[in-house]
């Protein structure tokens, strides 16, 4: 039986990407593997982080207990946890709706297969992050994730300043990525770039493509407080 490193569980509104304001269950896995310069949960990033071990079973009880639809999967990093496809799999099989938050440094090709072989739609979405320069990770990101993209899922590009922006919009073309149909997200680094400085640049490069998104999560609560 797989068993899983869950830093927090909780119930709350999504507060980004493509299901941003709807409610979901999150499941916050410990451990990462990298080390981002603006990350805000820094305190999941080791394996060794304060954690529950709970089995495939014990999650799946949990989500069926909370009467929740949507599943968002995140971290830390879920795509290290040992077993995570299967727990994806048995979670659509109960009727969730499976989100995953990945950082763009390990493949979704197992997922893209997953979703494949059972010939999913929308119970399956991808957000996959796009790690700008001012991350200090940009050269981990794992461009063939690229190739295994759904019209579901999401790439979302956390920007901290206008070098990240032009880096997205290369990203964006070089990808093709308004031919994938996926949903394109421009995130600001919170508090670390003006949000009228965003719009105006999608504005002045005619980002019809791009959505800009606020956390929301942050706005309604405390910035750091947890399990929100």
């Amino acid at each position: 039986m797989k068993e899983f490193r869950v830093a927090e569980r909780f119930v709350s509104i999504n507060g980004e990407s493509r299901l941003a304001g709807e409610l979901a269950v999150f499941i916050r896995f410990a451990g990462c593997n990298l080390r981002c310069s603006y990350c805000d949960t820094a305190w999941a990033l080791s394996a060794d982080t304060p954690h529950e071990v709970m089995s495939t079973a014990d999650i799946i009880r949990y989500v069926d207990d909370t009467g929740i639809t949507n599943v968002t999967l995140t971290g830390g990093e879920p795509l290290l946890q040992a077993g995570i496809t299967d727990l994806v799999a048995e979670l659509i099989g109960k009727n969730h709706k499976v989100e995953i938050e990945t950082n763009g440094a390990i493949s979704i090709g197992s997922m893209r297969e997953l979703a494949d072989t059972l010939g999913l739609t929308d119970e399956l979405s991808i957000t996959l992050d796009y790690k700008c320069p001012s991350s200090l990770m940009e050269d981990r990101m794992l461009m063939d994730n690229y190739d295994h993209l759904r019209e579901y899922d999401t790439v979302k590009f956390v920007v901290g300043s206008v070098e990240d922006m032009d880096r997205a919009r290369e990203i964006i073309r070089t990808c093709s990525l308004k031919d994938k149909k996926v949903k394109i997200y421009f995130s600001p680094v919170f508090g670390q770039l003006e949000y009228r400085t965003i719009v105006q640049y999608m504005i002045d490069n005619k980002m019809n493509e791009v959505r800009f998104q606020l956390q929301q999560h942050k706005i309604i609560w405390d910035p750091d407080e947890r399990g929100v």
